[in-house]
């Protein structure tokens, strides 16, 4: 296997990794998770939880220290969560009926996860 594709695979299973690490955090913190993964045609959202009808849109990020994590975020993949977040809320009209939010979990190696709440908002990318 060629370097550039043994990466790739490294990133993605480190990645599904984060992803089940800050979902366990979620509900640990009393958050339902609606859905994991969650494609539309306007890209993938890593998870979709509720707690106290407050709709959180999540995207995990995973780097070698938190702060890291926490700037990873472009305004590319802002613009991306909120079309793909009116397409989940366009099929599921029932969610979020206290608001909807945009959340950033930060994940390092160790396994520490940290939440951005309401990371940004509509208008900010």
């Amino acid at each position: 296997m060629n370097a550039r594709r043994e990466r790739g695979r490294i990133a993605h299973a480190t990645g599904l990794a984060a992803e089940d690490t800050a979902c366990t955090a979620l509900i640990a913190d009393g958050w339902t998770i609606l859905g994991r993964r969650l494609r539309t045609k306007a890209g993938e959202v890593d998870a979709v939880a509720e707690k106290a009808g407050i709709l959180a849109i999540i995207e995990v990020k995973s780097r070698p220290t938190l702060a890291e994590a926490a700037i990873a975020l472009t305004a590319r993949q802002q613009s991306r969560l909120v079309a793909a977040c009116e397409i989940i809320l366009g099929e599921h009209p029932d969610w979020g009926i206290n608001g909807v939010r945009f959340d950033i979990l930060v994940v390092n190696p160790a396994g520490q996860v940290r939440r951005i709440a309401d990371a940004f908002r509509l208008g900010d990318q």
